[in-house]
């Protein structure tokens, strides 16, 4: 069986996307909900990289180039498991420790954002 990996580009490839991307996100709950948060992303450059087998989505990363000052353009993988995780998953934090990963930055967010600074 053959795995090919290609981007996930028409409304039925995000759509097959959900189920994997549910295991890494299960806050998100519904699949059309998904589809147009990935919509809104796709604004700034998100895109999803899946690896197909047999009609079937067996793994993703979802990404977007960025650049910034301090590294000049680069790739961020927002939707792959190895790269980040919340503070307060610890179990999270220890599998990473057990593989002799260390954190390298800590990332700042407000929850809710306000409207006013996400319509800008």
């Amino acid at each position: 069986m053959t795995v090919e990996f290609r981007h996930a580009e028409t409304a039925a490839d995000i759509a097959a996307c959900f189920p994997a991307m549910r295991q890494l996100r299960p806050h998100l709950t519904d699949a059309e909900a998904f589809s147009a948060r990935v919509g809104r992303q796709a604004a700034s450059g998100y895109r999803i990289l899946a690896a197909w087998r047999d009609g079937e989505v067996v793994g993703l990363a979802g990404y977007r180039p960025q650049e910034n000052l301090i590294r000049g353009p680069f790739c961020y993988v927002d939707d792959l498991v190895v790269l980040d995780t919340d503070l307060g998953n610890v179990l999270g934090q220890r599998f990473y420790f057990r593989f002799g990963m260390l954190p390298v930055a800590l990332r700042f967010a407000m929850r809710p954002i306000p409207a006013s600074v996400a319509d800008v």
